[in-house]
């Protein structure tokens, strides 16, 4: 009889475990995805268009990576780390069109920035010494600057989004000291009634 109810007791947790499990699972987004809202968007990732541009960079990248085969050395090294470089901009573009948010502009100006360090990297490798030294420094260098210039705009992007209704104009001294050659602009009295 203990055994009985032992087996009882584990197939009851186990039956419960599972639909708990299947219960917890919600989310469609693919493991990974930064997508918050996967149908919003969905028209736009089946759509003929979107796939068509994702098969013509990667048909690009084939082609660009052939090219590269005829090369040799270094030169064939820095030549598939530009096609990589173009083809992970490309993808970037192509998901901030489709999405549209802060976030997705970042990734593609940190894929400029990745695909910009990965090439200048590879350039280096020509080099030997306190050259090639210099040269990654300064690589890596520029790499985190426009990591870091990615980092600002995109808070400037985000803030700019959910302000909508403030907006600041300046003009600097030499623009209002100059005489301008429009008339200014006069309103209409307003008539009552």
């Amino acid at each position: 009889m203990r055994m009985t109810t032992l087996y009882a007791a584990l197939s009851g947790a186990f039956l419960l475990g599972t639909a708990a499990l299947v219960s917890a699972q919600t989310n469609n987004a693919p493991a990974g995805s930064t997508v918050t809202n996967p149908a919003k968007n969905a028209h736009v990732a089946v759509s003929k268009e979107y796939r068509a541009d994702k098969d013509r960079i990667e048909s690009e990248y084939k082609a660009d990576k052939e090219k590269c085969k005829s090369m040799n050395g270094n030169a064939k090294d820095v030549c598939m780390k530009e096609a990589k470089g173009k083809e992970n901009v490309a993808k970037a573009e192509l998901e901030a069109q489709r999405k549209g948010t802060p976030h997705a502009a970042y990734e593609v100006q940190k894929a400029r920035a990745d695909a910009t360090y990965d090439v200048a990297k590879e350039k280096c490798d020509d080099m030997k010494g306190a050259d090639k030294s210099s040269c990654k420094k300064t690589a890596k260098a520029d790499h985190d600057k426009a990591l870091a210039e990615a980092k600002s705009s995109r808070g400037t992007m985000a803030s700019a989004g959910k302000s909508t209704t403030t907006t600041t104009t300046t003009t600097s001294p030499s623009t209002t000291s100059a005489p301008s050659s429009t008339p200014p602009a006069t309103t209409a009295p307003k008539k009552t009634s």
